[in-house]
């Protein structure tokens, strides 16, 4: 009887560990799946203010004007003369500018002057599930994220 309970493991107990190890990570990989055009969202929205930020610490810094461009059609964002980077697929943007309204085709351009103020619109980004508005303050320069309610 000894000899019996040292051998291992038997077929079937292989078996039912090896679906349960499946039935798990089917579930984490449905979790994940439905969780990260969120997160992919968020670090759009996080990323371009901060890149709106760091532009203005660049201008202060180097006591020159810097410009931020985003490019709507090729979905495409940054800082003029340092480089740029891509707005995923699935995300919606546009611009709410102060003297001509909503833009939601070109290119625009924020200008961040070496004092720190910012010629800019709102920036509001969206995807099938939430909203968010990136809000520019024009004298101080200070980049606000408001998440906004999805209808």
């Amino acid at each position: 009887m000894q000899d019996r309970k040292k051998r291992g493991f038997i077929l079937i107990e292989l078996i039912v560990v090896l679906l349960l190890i499946t039935i798990i990570m089917g579930i984490v990989t449905v979790f994940f799946a439905n969780f990260l055009p969120s997160s992919k969202f968020d670090a759009t929205v996080r990323t371009i203010a901060s890149t709106i930020k760091h532009a203005r610490a660049l201008s202060k810094i180097n006591n020159e004007t810097k410009i931020i461009t985003i490019d709507i059609d090729s979905r495409r964002f940054g800082i003029e003369g340092i480089g740029s980077k891509d707005i995923p697929q699935g995300i919606g943007i546009k611009i709410i500018d102060p003297y001509y309204g909503e833009i939601v085709h070109g290119k625009y351009r924020f200008i961040v002057y070496n004092t720190g103020n910012i010629d800019a619109g709102d920036i509001i980004l969206w995807n099938s599930s939430k909203s968010s508005t990136i809000r520019i303050d024009p004298i101080i320069g200070a980049v606000v994220i408001k998440q906004n309610e999805k209808s």
